[in-house]
């Protein structure tokens, strides 16, 4: 049986990268949420590894 998590950088931006959570308002009250609490990382995928 196959394993269910196959990592892909350019799928985990379109799906949850800085820009895909500006498009919601949920999404921007999650990244406010972390600025709040002084999170380094905005959204899991908004940096280059």
């Amino acid at each position: 049986m196959k394993r269910t998590y196959q990592p892909h950088r350019t799928r985990r931006q379109r799906t949850h990268g800085f820009r895909q959570r500006m498009a919601t308002r949920q999404g921007r009250e999650v990244i406010n949420r972390r600025r709040r609490k002084g999170r380094r990382r905005l959204a899991p995928a908004d940096y280059r590894k």
